[in-house]
């Protein structure tokens, strides 16, 4: 598919985009799904590793209150204590490693749990897959290994010497094969990445792939042409069209991929929860907020794109002509609005109350995206009057706030062609 950007306020052409077309997959037969269906005797067995925590859960509780006794009838030496709370930090290292070899091992091999979007999602397990729980479970055993290490060290003296040189030994064996697990799973995964890729290609020259190292994944899922996805950007707004993977993820500082890369599979829009991107000027936050609002498009979704002067301007019109609930009410078709450049203009008691009343009536109806060159602590600096604060609770209260730091890029792009 041709690449294609648009610059300036001109008049632009859209390329065409040519419909993926492939042949349609044979039927799964039904001996293959008996064999996709034994999935589910593993069930039984991660219940098994739950009731084996609630065991660890009453060994840690027996642990702790001997622990108090010892302390209260003056019976707890240093030492003791010291091996006691060892203890107890082995115990929930080990529930640690139950809990992630349950929803990370059910979540992988046996079915989706259907945590997108809930505030409780752990941060892993929006990654996971078999490469990286099995990465993670080896750094788990090594940090318990250490901690059984240190308990022999510090009772050193009740420790027989070859006890202390095989736990040693053992120790750096467990150090050593996570070092090699975690080494071959990265171009395990990049295999893995590029067969998705050939998978997904259409039949033709390969796109030409971007300048920098993007972290950021390309979306899965039906060609643009399909779902009239064209019509939707030309209809946003949008001031250039640009693509997460497209995004030079080298130049800022600080930069959460992480966040950013599951951003991109617009969980947030089903949820209704906003994102908001603060950052100097320059370090690509709008190029960001385009980005999945273009993504969003592609996945069937309308978009608003505007300026904070803009959409100040157009609730400003519709409540001088009486129909400011009219166009709040209007603006519910599209379940994505993008406020860019907040900060840059400061705005009256007023026009702050206009923001106001978008924010609360989008508040779990839709989603924001917001683009701002301050926090939001401080943004009674841009908004006059009492409405900053409630305006600031409902917009972060379900948000994702990225931090970008750096120099910006259009200085140092200017920088580097005038010395050129």
């Amino acid at each position: 598919m041709e690449r294609f950007h648009l610059y300036g306020s001109g008049c632009e052409e859209w390329p065409t985009v040519q419909a993926i077309t492939r042949d349609p997959s044979p039927p799964t037969t039904t001996l293959g799904y008996a064999l996709f269906a034994t999935r589910w005797l593993q069930a039984p067995l991660y219940f098994g590793l739950v009731a084996a925590q609630g065991v660890y859960v009453y060994k840690f509780f027996n642990e702790l209150w001997a622990l108090i006794l010892r302390c209260i009838t003056g019976q707890a030496t240093e030492t003791y204590v010291m091996l006691a709370v060892l203890k107890l930090v082995d115990v929930v290292m080990i529930a640690n490693l139950l809990i992630m070899v349950i929803v990370g091992g059910y979540e992988t091999f046996v079915s989706r749990i259907g945590l997108q979007g809930h505030r409780d999602q752990p941060e892993w397990l929006s990654h996971v897959n078999s490469n990286v729980l099995k990465v993670k479970l080896a750094t788990a055993i090594v940090g318990i290994s250490s901690v059984h290490l240190l308990q022999m060290f510090v009772d050193v003296h009740h420790t027989a010497r070859h006890s202390l040189l095989w736990g040693t030994v053992i120790h750096m064996a467990f150090i050593v094969s996570a070092a090699i697990l975690a080494y071959m799973s990265g171009p395990m995964a990049a295999h893995a990445e590029r067969a998705h890729h050939r998978d997904h290609r259409a039949d033709g020259p390969e796109p030409a792939r971007p300048p920098a190292a993007v972290s950021i994944p390309a979306q899965a899922g039906p060609p643009p042409a399909e779902t009239g996805a064209e019509e939707r950007i030309r209809a946003a707004g949008f001031p250039a069209r640009k693509a997460l993977e497209e995004f030079d993820a080298e130049h800022p500082r600080a930069f959460d991929r992480e966040t950013v890369a599951r951003l991109g599979k617009l969980d947030f829009v089903a949820t209704h929860g906003n994102v908001v991107f603060v950052g100097p000027p320059g370090t690509g936050k709008t190029h960001l907020a385009v980005g999945l609002g273009v993504r969003a498009c592609q996945a069937g979704r309308r978009v608003l794109f505007d300026t904070a002067a803009g959409w100040a301007a157009r609730l400003a019109g519709a409540q001088s002509a009486g129909r400011l609930t009219e166009e709040l009410t209007a603006l519910d078709d599209c379940p994505l609005l993008i406020v860019d450049e907040v900060g840059y203009v400061p705005f009256d008691a007023a026009t702050s109350r206009l923001f106001f009343q978008l924010v609360a009536h989008r508040y779990e109806r839709g989603s924001l995206i917001v683009t701002s060159d301050r926090p939001l602590d401080r943004w009674d600096e841009v908004f006059g009057g009492p409405a900053a604060p409630a305006m600031v609770d409902r917009l972060a209260h379900h948000a994702e706030i990225v931090r970008l730091e750096g120099e910006s890029y259009r200085m140092r792009r200017a920088t580097s062609e005038w010395a050129g």
